[in-house]
């Protein structure tokens, strides 16, 4: 039985085409949906709609579904279009009439950005988990090799001495910057959007406070048109984050690849991370880091489909919002995923202080040598003209 069902059946190739893969995604949310369909069902019971009794069976049927969930036997099939249609069909084929009842006073609308919120409030703390991981695999790394000095560089071209330490720390430094921004995307998306309806409130009155306290938001969203027209823009301020972090990943994705080539010889990584080639017998190239660095301009590509998807849509709910929902996901496993085998990475990764040492070559001291002068007495610029001439710059 669909939610909107009104009797007739509908053309089964504007089905698939409407459904699209919606009923795949939604694996994901079926915890989610539980959860906010469990303090749906106690707020029911507060308001008198609901009797202690039949709050019990909601709730225990509920977490019934989300152990089925677990052991991957609750499946959402095409013709329930989604997780919410799937859990209510079996409460009712469990509970009868009283499965009918869960749905009063909500909308599917609603449904939705419930159990997104509430997903996206886990994948966010997840990232920063993942991230504070991967800061103290840098902070280890810089603990063993942190003192071995290397070129800096400027225009790819070598500048001034860096060392190990200055180049881990920068990485560090960002990616405490990104704690901050995951905090910020939090904190715009723990909201509660249940009670609003399909957008336009609800001719009974709910106790939406009670609901988003039993679900931990930190708030409710009270305007019930803007939790339609969120939708979408808060999508992309996450992903706008996760490309952020993204890019610092790709950053040293770029730096590794160029330095661990033989011609500098500065990082070397073990040969359990690199592939081979299917004809030169000699090769060990660095896949896994030339993945992680086009990955950040798939997660940019998503940013920028959600936005262009949520451009020129008339306020409230449209359809084309049922398309926000893959590049999200997908956004926070490509991050995630990317995060894990960076900070693995770390972990083998080595640091030739020969290599290094070697590469630091007279002309890169020329800044350095400029500034003994001026210690001297002598003009900056006259210094810069002279260290420039001896040195045939």
């Amino acid at each position: 039985m669909k939610l909107w069902g009104k009797g007739y059946k509908l053309n089964k190739k504007i089905e698939d085409f409407t459904v699209g893969n919606d009923y795949l995604l939604d694996q994901k949310l079926v915890k989610f949906d539980c959860l906010a369909s469990i303090a749906h069902a106690k707020m029911l019971g507060k308001i008198k709609i609901l009797n202690i009794a039949e709050v019990r069976k909601l709730t225990k049927t509920l977490k019934e579904i989300t152990e089925l969930d677990k052991k991957g036997k609750f499946i959402i099939k095409k013709t329930d279009e989604d997780c919410h249609t799937a859990i209510e069909n079996y409460l009712i084929k469990k509970l009868g009439k009283l499965g009918e009842k869960i749905h009063t006073g909500r909308s599917r609308n609603d449904q939705v950005s419930g159990a997104l919120r509430l997903y996206y409030k886990e994948k966010l703390n997840e990232c920063k988990e993942l991230i504070k991981e991967f800061a103290g695999t840098i902070r280890k790394f810089i603990k063993k090799y942190g003192n071995i000095k290397l070129p800096g560089y400027t225009h790819s071209r070598k500048a001034m001495p860096s060392s190990i330490e200055l180049w881990g720390r920068s990485f560090i430094d960002s990616m405490e910057d990104n704690l901050k921004l995951l905090d910020a995307a939090f904190e715009i998306i723990n909201q509660s959007p249940l009670g609003s309806g399909a957008g336009y409130g609800l001719p009974i009155k709910i106790d939406k406070k009670y609901i988003a306290q039993i679900l931990k938001f930190k708030k409710v969203q009270n305007n019930s048109l803007y939790v339609q027209n969120s939708r979408g823009k808060f999508e992309s301020t996450i992903l706008h984050v996760l490309t952020l972090i993204m890019l610092d990943l790709n950053k040293i994705a770029s730096d590794l690849i160029v330095f661990s080539m033989p011609e500098f010889g500065y990082f070397e990584l073990p040969k359990e991370f690199c592939t081979g080639s299917s004809i030169m017998p000699q090769k060990k190239n660095p896949d896994i880091l030339e993945l992680i660095r086009t990955k950040y301009h798939v997660v940019v590509s998503y940013e920028f489909q959600i936005k262009n998807i949520i451009s020129n849509l008339l306020s409230g709910y449209n359809r084309d919002l049922q398309l926000t929902k893959k590049p999200v996901t997908e956004g926070f496993t490509i991050t995630q995923e990317s995060l894990s085998v960076m900070s693995l990475i770390f972990g083998g990764l080595r640091v030739s202080e020969e290599n290094c040492r070697k590469a630091l070559t007279k002309e890169i001291f020329a800044t350095e040598r400029a500034y003994q002068l001026v210690k001297k007495g002598i003009p900056f610029r006259e210094a810069y003209r002279k260290i420039s001439k001896n040195e045939k710059i």
